[in-house]
């Protein structure tokens, strides 16, 4: 596997990743195999969405690809802003092919983009996430740091991880990139 900047020629592949890695399905059980809903996931079009917006930030959009050059997993982040001020990164969405999941390609991600973030001086990457799983990344409640979601969105899942540059004077309402706003 290897993890890369996301090119022009990625698009579709990324696309395709994420309406694969969001898919809803119906059914499932012993009688009923489980069939995937033909509608086409938030996620899958919220990157192309985040792409036009000011707040797109290329060097965090990242695909793993496999030995044979396949995109099977993407993570974007994209510019925030807490309290009005341009001082944090957005992560999301992560989406990994379902074959290629429980493979450690989530986690390459996780690790590369964070990587970027902290090597560019970005002082603070916030998410909506699972509580028992991003703080295998250094994620923690967002608020324990002084920075609060945007609406609708509980305190429970907005998570926040400090980088090195972080300062103690970064706190208020985060906000997320223009195509966040839209979900």
């Amino acid at each position: 596997m290897l993890i890369r900047r996301e090119t022009p020629a990625d698009i579709d592949a990324i696309r395709a990743v994420h309406s694969a890695a969001f898919a809803k399905t119906t059914g499932g059980g012993a009688a009923v195999p489980a069939t995937p809903v033909p509608a086409t996931p938030v996620e899958a079009t919220l990157v192309d969405a985040l792409r036009a917006d000011d707040g797109w930030l290329p060097a965090y959009s990242l695909v793993a690809t496999d030995s044979d050059g396949r995109v099977v997993g993407h993570v974007v982040a994209t510019r925030g802003r807490v309290a009005g001020a341009p001082v944090a990164l957005g992560l999301g969405p992560l989406g990994v092919l379902p074959e290629w999941q429980r493979r450690g390609v989530g986690s390459a991600l996780m690790h590369a983009v964070l990587g970027a973030a902290d090597a560019r001086d970005e002082p603070l990457v916030v998410l909506l996430g699972h509580p028992d799983y991003y703080p295998r990344f250094g994620f923690r409640p967002a608020v324990e740091v002084g920075v609060t979601p945007p609406q609708p969105w509980g305190p429970q899942y907005f998570m926040a991880r400090p980088m090195h540059a972080w300062r103690d004077s970064i706190r208020g309402e985060f906000r997320y990139a223009g195509p966040f706003e839209d979900l």
